[in-house]
């Protein structure tokens, strides 16, 4: 089992590698390369909501970070924004660590609410300080590149880098205490588990990632405000729909959701106008309502129904057959 996932794997990355040139239209590129920024981000949430528990509608504050770190080496420095790849997941892991020791004091809805101000603080106060971040005005820069598949190559290493890393945490023993907390985080503590560590070792690869997509997203947009990259509903709300439309606690789940998020969202826009946010909100209701875990994690219930349309209810005529 565990080879032929990996040749599954290794089967969607060759795809992945040839997508530019079997599509060559930049429309197109641009699409699948939103796409794979958020599922970039979404991959990062997935650490701390999905695997530890840890719901943060505060990730806006992170990609801001990273956005605002390549944007303004070149404004105030005239050096190249594509040293914020490096640099702006260096801050936001930075800035996650006192974050993380404060807010992992709390639990539930109020760790939440404490991230959700946490992305209102950096977007206020990035929007005041007019002198060094160029305030509501924004940060602009001239890319010095133009081809959409040298962006695809750069975001797709990313993507990768994030899974893999995001992979071997889940599946070593910092990933278990993780699903442990998540379970029952008392039951964690009296077992001699520090929740504290755990939670904040799931928070500072999760805040690096992050920063990461935001300091590319500066690269390939070109223009950035508070607005933009701090924004509550369009990057810390958006990233939870990306995970829970894909599968919470799952390694494709955010790419799954990823995909789907952006393309009926440009699908509606282009058909349905000003009404694609009511109908786009009516189906993530009912994909919520009826797969609870995402269309990845749902994944064995909706095999059952096609085997049901075969004549297999469930599995117990397999049984029987194997039998």
């Amino acid at each position: 089992m565990k080879n032929k996932s990996v040749l599954i794997n290794i089967a969607v990355l060759l795809a992945a590698l040839l997508v530019p040139v079997v599509i060559k239209a930049p429309y197109h590129l641009h699409i699948i390369i939103l796409i794979i920024i958020w599922s970039i981000i979404g991959t990062a949430w997935n650490l701390l909501g999905g695997y530890a528990g840890q719901v943060s509608f505060g990730h806006a504050a992170f990609f801001g970070l990273g956005a605002y770190s390549a944007g303004l080496l070149k404004f105030h420095f005239d050096i190249s924004p594509w040293w914020g790849v490096l640099l702006g997941p260096i801050i936001a892991t930075l800035v996650s660590l006192p974050i993380g020791l404060i807010c992992f004091r709390l639990r539930g809805p109020y760790f939440a609410l404490a991230m959700l101000s946490l992305g209102e603080i950096f977007r206020l106060l990035f929007t005041n300080l007019s002198n060094f971040t160029n305030g509501a005005r924004g940060v602009m820069i001239m890319p010095d590149i133009t081809s959409k598949m040298f962006y695809y190559y750069i975001s797709l290493f990313i993507l990768v880098l994030t899974l893999f890393t995001t992979y071997r945490i889940v599946n070593s023993k910092v990933g278990y205490y993780l699903v442990s907390i998540r379970e029952d985080q008392d039951a964690a503590t009296s077992l001699g588990i520090p929740t504290t560590l755990y939670k904040n070792l799931a928070l500072l690869p999760s805040a690096f990632f992050t920063g990461m997509a935001g300091a590319f997203y500066m690269n390939y947009v070109a223009f950035i405000d508070p607005n933009i990259v701090f924004n509550l509903s369009n990057v810390s709300v958006m990233v939870i729909l990306v995970v829970m439309l894909g599968g919470v606690a799952t390694t494709w789940g955010p790419t799954v959701g990823a995909a789907i998020y952006i393309f009926l969202g440009e699908l509606f826009r282009a058909t349905l106008g000003s009404a694609n946010v009511l109908v786009f909100g009516v189906l993530v209701c009912l994909i919520i309502l009826f797969l609870p875990n995402g269309i990845v994690g749902e994944m064995n219930t909706l095999k059952r129904l096609v085997r049901r349309k075969k004549g297999l209810p469930g599995g117990e005529r397999n049984e029987f057959l194997r039998g």
